[in-house]
């Protein structure tokens, strides 16, 4: 299989002078994902929780309402990428000819083969109440990121989605060089596991689009938050979805765009020593 980090030679310039040596940076492939033996898109990613990725692929997509819904899953590795290979019960399998695609997404493209503008805005799934947590666990949450980033703290080229609980601080993290591929692969992981994602909240190293959103929504988190800024049509489908929307999450604050009533002053913090456990 492939690794998902590589060492390349380089050439350094400074202004003091020119040397060469070594980088780590991520590998980048292309992962055809497959249902009953026919390829439903290719996508360009980093070979890494194939698994997590193709459940939650397949959650975000609609091709099935549940991990329990995918019979069997391969991964097979080819010289220039990856097949994904999920054998489907038969009543599943049958929506799937209609909608089957062969296309080449770039790097984290969220809406590739989509023909209509009516299905790459279409509505969000609406959220449940969640819960509510306070400016001092939203911040805390955020600081948990950057130490468990593994493969960006080894080549600084890709983000991440995280999963936090007031109880066990990040239960689950994904990388990958595509932003929506992280959050495909962090809502295949909670499904897997069959996380209740109201209990929580999903924190991003990206910019917060409306395909974030729509993925937030499938996985059902109440509360969403990133370092980086969102866009109008973002903060308008988090508004209708119910979900909080909380971003340019910094150390020294953050703002809220949408349902600002589940960030509350008065919510007990409860101060969190549990380590880091990686959802398998």
């Amino acid at each position: 299989m492939h690794d998902p980090v590589r060492s390349v030679s380089r050439k350094i310039w400074r202004r003091d002078g020119a040397s060469t040596g070594v980088r780590a940076v991520p590998e980048e492939t292309a992962l055809a994902i497959t249902y009953n033996g026919g390829t439903y898109a290719v996508m360009m990613g980093t070979p890494d929780n194939l698994r997590d990725f193709a459940v939650g692929f397949s959650l975000s997509e609609g091709v099935v309402k549940s991990a329990d819904e995918i019979q069997s899953f391969e991964a097979v590795a080819f010289d220039d990428g990856i097949e994904l290979r999920m054998w489907l019960a038969s009543d599943t399998a049958e929506g799937i000819s209609a909608r089957r695609r062969q296309i080449a997404g770039p790097t984290g493209c969220g809406l590739c083969g989509i023909d209509s503008i009516a299905e790459a805005v279409k509505p969000a799934a609406i959220v449940g109440p969640g819960r509510a947590f306070s400016p001092e666990q939203i911040m805390a949450a955020m600081a948990s990121l950057a130490p468990l980033q593994k493969i960006n703290i080894e080549t600084r080229a890709v983000h991440a989605a995280a999963f936090w609980t007031q109880v066990r601080g990040i239960l689950c993290l994904r990388e990958d060089v595509g932003r929506h591929n992280a959050l495909d692969k962090l809502a295949g992981a909670l499904s897997r596991a069959s996380v209740d994602a109201s209990e929580g909240m999903v924190l991003l190293t990206s910019r917060v689009s409306v395909e974030m959103v729509q993925k937030t929504a499938a996985i059902g988190a109440s509360v969403m938050v990133s370092v980086s800024a969102p866009t109008a049509l973002a903060i308008r489908l988090a508004e209708s979805a119910n979900i909080t929307l909380v971003a340019i999450a910094r150390a020294d604050g953050f703002e809220i765009f949408t349902h600002p009533h589940r960030v509350a002053t008065d919510v007990a913090a409860q101060e969190n020593h549990h380590a880091h456990i990686d959802v398998a």
